[in-house]
């Protein structure tokens, strides 16, 4: 098989396993995940550098995973890394769908769930990565985008109730 067309199989088998919920092949790396490691180191450097705390990286519950939890002063911060081209049409703000955002929300009540104490502040941060062909070009963080309806306490998630407004 040629080159791009190795490329092509590997591309379309990955997409077929997320699709029906597979754990990717081991040791399979395509462009797009290379590139995503790239774009969440950059976003973990750039925190860092701004003071915030790492806690864990690319932790999972189930299919959901949350990219980066951090601690920015006594606030519990979510972030979900977008890595974009430097030429993309859309920000990768606006790339953060509804689907997205539930997979997230859910992930983030699992995670406060398992801690001891529920921290007092929390909130959700999309960190938008830049990549030019020479490499990381731009970080761009969308602090406390809406995420949690109103009123959500995290010390409510341990009943494991579905959330209300009240």
């Amino acid at each position: 098989m040629t080159g791009w067309g190795r490329r092509l199989w590997q591309t379309l088998t990955a997409r077929w396993r997320w699709f029906w919920g597979l754990p990717a092949r081991p040791g399979a790396d395509t462009p797009q995940s290379a590139r995503g490691r790239q774009g969440e180191e950059a976003a973990a450097e750039f925190l860092r550098r701004n003071g915030w705390t790492i806690i864990t990286r690319n932790w999972r519950n189930g299919r959901d995973e949350l990219d980066i939890i951090a601690r920015d002063g006594p606030v519990l911060v979510f972030c979900e890394v977008r890595t974009r081209a430097a030429l993309a049409a859309v920000p990768g703000y606006f790339s953060v769908t509804a689907r997205k955002k539930r997979a997230v929300a859910r992930a983030a009540r699992a995670y406060l769930r398992g801690l001891a104490g529920p921290p007092a502040h929390f909130r959700f941060d999309i960190l938008e990565v830049r990549m030019s062909d020479n490499g990381v070009s731009d970080v761009t963080h969308y602090a406390n985008v809406p995420l949690f309806p109103k009123h959500f306490h995290a010390d409510r998630t341990a009943d494991r109730r579905p959330f209300s407004h009240g």
